[in-house]
């Protein structure tokens, strides 16, 4: 493809409008600012990006707009891209800022665009809204008209509101968690962009169930999860894309505490009848698999005890402070009790302590101090402590990374420490991000695979990043106190409908609630 095909100057193909708002908010985080969202793009910056071999997004808009250039001429438009980290709602200000760039874009190719895709999380919130996903789809509506087909992609921890649904002519959401399919559903999403530019339209099936899973209960390598999503790829294929374009099973992020809350089913495709028909057999799986979306995880005490005396190599999940679900990445749980007991040869990261981090550098590699843990920290989770440290190695942490979630994307941790507190070496950060990668530890000169211990501040996009040195049944998953602890009784809950699996055993579902249908 031509160089000005690829760009849309003088190019022929459909004109698509780009645009996107990726951020997973827990209600109970802080507040995110406009400058948390580490990757703003807007116009061509949102194509350079994605064409680049490392991007800054994450994989959708990079797996769309390669499957678009592979496939024939199109004149790509951009108008804004941005994603942040996990993190509390947004506030107002800042997506107002958002939706009048959006606006404007969006205005600006008023009658000049034949399709739009939009990258988005799905649990997104507003100091404002609880809905901001449904807001802006409406925008796309309002503005570029309803013929002028618009596809989401959608993260499956999205909690599904109504209008998510009716806003959109394909809904597509993810497969796979930990997220390895981003870019596979970038691409798919514009397969049936094309599809419907061609003048195919697509019914949307929605059902909605009362069942809030802990995050932990949604891996889909095996599991509950897993097997309701296998359910609904073979019926697909059985079907045929004539029938079903897309199944998609959205397990929800419960932190949200949203009033569109719960596990969620969305089957689009051509035939309506299939996709009501597929969407109620879909349901009725999940439903039946409703007691096995509980949380089980080791306690601390015993967690300690197996560090110090296990004879194989084990990963330590502190889920309970995962940066990937708003965790402040600063907790000392884990920490202050395995350098009490003792326990050596391991690897604890990250902690996000942007002051400790800038000490660390001012003193430089080699030197000691007493390493005090968030001296600044306002989290009511993040408690001080200090220990004897000597910094062993310092980065700027700009990193590429290798596996899972960030593979080939760029990433900046911040100015980075590694820290050897007695036995263990802890990665400080400047930048909150979830250990995710082992290119985190790796670019300090740490030896993952010599360690003993490694501990993670990651629910479970950890699992993809290292699993040439985990097999899944050397992780152990800590319960520990934390923004995203599994133990979802612990939280005070204000939106989310009730009853709800697994907080009320007395919840009860019958085939035909939480029905909801597009034409």
């Amino acid at each position: 493809m031509s160089v000005a095909a690829r760009s849309g100057s003088g190019a022929s193909g459909p004109r698509i409008a780009l645009l996107g708002f990726s951020i997973e908010c827990n209600r109970f985080a802080p507040v995110a600012r406009r400058e948390d969202f580490r990757c703003w793009l807007e116009g061509e910056a949102i194509l350079a990006d994605a064409r680049s071999p490392a991007p800054s997004a994450l994989g959708e808009m990079p797996g769309f707009v390669a499957a678009m250039d592979r496939d024939s001429p199109w004149q790509p438009r951009p108008i804004l891209l941005a994603m942040a980290e996990p993190n509390g709602p947004v506030e107002q200000p800042a997506f107002d800022t958002m939706m009048a760039a959006w606006r404007a874009g969006l205005e600006a190719l008023r009658g000049q665009v034949e399709g739009a895709y939009c990258v988005m999380h799905g649990a997104g919130l507003t100091t404002a809204l609880d809905d901001p996903e449904g807001a802006l789809q409406s925008l796309v509506k309002d503005v570029l008209g309803p013929d002028v087909p618009l596809v989401c992609s959608y993260d499956l921890h999205a909690n599904v509101s109504e209008a998510m649904v009716a806003q959109c002519d394909a809904f597509v959401g993810y497969r796979t968690n930990p997220h390895v399919d981003m870019r596979e559903r970038g691409a798919e999403s514009a397969a049936l962009l094309r599809r419907l530019m061609r003048g195919e339209r697509f019914h949307r099936a929605f059902r909605r169930l009362p069942i809030v899973a802990p995050s932990v209960s949604l891996l889909t390598a095996k599991g509950p999860y897993a097997e309701v999503i296998e359910f609904g790829q073979e019926r697909q294929k059985v079907l045929g894309p004539d029938k079903v374009a897309n199944v998609s099973v959205m397990g929800g992020f419960a932190y949200g505490d949203t009033p569109f809350n719960g596990f969620a089913i969305i089957v689009t495709g051509p035939d309506r009848d299939a996709c009501e028909a597929l969407a109620d057999a879909l349901a009725k799986e999940a439903w039946s698999k409703r007691d096995r979306f509980v949380a089980k995880l080791t306690p601390l005490s015993e967690a300690v005890q197996r560090a110090l005396t296990t004879e194989v190599p084990l990963a330590f999940a502190d889920v309970a402070d995962n940066p990937g679900g708003g965790g402040g990445g600063n907790t000392m749980y884990i920490l202050e009790a395995f350098h009490k007991a003792g326990v050596r040869d391991a690897i604890l990261g990250l902690i996000h302590d942007p002051a400790l981090a800038a000490e660390a550098h001012q003193l430089g590699k080699g030197a000691r101090l007493a390493a005090r843990f968030n001296r600044a920290a306002e989290d009511s989770f993040a408690h001080p402590f200090t220990a004897e440290a000597e910094v062993l190695a310092l980065s700027d942490g700009k990193v590429t990374g290798r596996r899972g979630i960030f593979a080939r994307t760029a990433m900046d941790l911040g100015p980075t420490a590694a820290l050897r507190l007695g036995g263990i070496v802890v990665v400080v950060i400047s930048r909150r991000t979830q250990c995710a990668d082992p290119a985190f530890l790796e670019h300090l000169g740490l030896d993952i695979g010599a360690a003993r211990c490694v501990v993670v501040k990651s629910r479970g996009h950890f699992r993809a990043g290292f699993d040439e040195f985990f097999t899944p049944g050397r992780i152990v998953e800590v319960d520990t106190p934390g923004l995203t602890s599994p133990m979802l009784d612990r939280f005070t809950w204000t939106k989310l409908p009730r009853p709800v699996l697994p907080l009320d055993p007395e919840t009860r579902w019958r085939p035909g609630q939480g029905v909801s249908g597009q034409p």
